[in-house]
């Protein structure tokens, strides 16, 4: 059975809070608020709120799964996963490499799409939980793709 392990969860909280550390330490500021983007773009309060929301629940979902016999394969998921978030928000927004934060993307939506099929093979709810995370990263690629292609000076 499944259980709630303040342990694990707390480890599992630290590694997505220093993922979101990464979004204070680059502010999107003028660079971003200058960029032309599209019309279908997220307030810019939207994105600090989903966040807190998508890192809780992935350190959950990674808590839930770590109780569970032969999760290595998922886990090691979660840690890429975790890996290629930290690594977006400076490319992006502190190198301003658009192409190269596209990239990063690949990696992060092939992840947490391992990651969340991983989770559904050996806990549903844990699965569940990467579900909302799935779709914000799959409209956060399209935005960073449509970004790039509007303001091509940003390689």
């Amino acid at each position: 059975m499944i259980g709630f392990d303040i342990g694990l969860f707390a480890t599992f909280l630290v590694a997505t809070g220093a993922a979101a550390t990464t979004g204070a330490m680059f502010d999107p500021g003028e660079w971003y608020r200058g960029l032309d983007k599209p019309r279908w773009t997220p307030p810019g309060w939207v994105f600090p709120l989903v966040w807190t929301i998508l890192y809780l629940s992935m350190a959950v979902a990674a808590m839930r799964v770590a109780q569970l016999p032969d999760s290595g394969q998922a886990l090691a998921f979660w840690a890429a996963q975790i890996a290629f978030n930290t690594l977006w928000t400076p490319i992006f927004f502190g190198l301003h490499r658009m192409r190269a934060a596209l990239v990063v993307m690949a990696g992060l939506w092939l992840s947490v799409a391992a990651t969340l099929v991983a989770f559904w093979q050996h806990d549903r709810v844990a699965g569940l939980l990467f579900v909302p995370y799935l779709a914000w990263v799959t409209v956060a690629g399209a935005l960073n793709l449509s970004v790039y292609l509007r303001n091509p000076r940003y390689a």
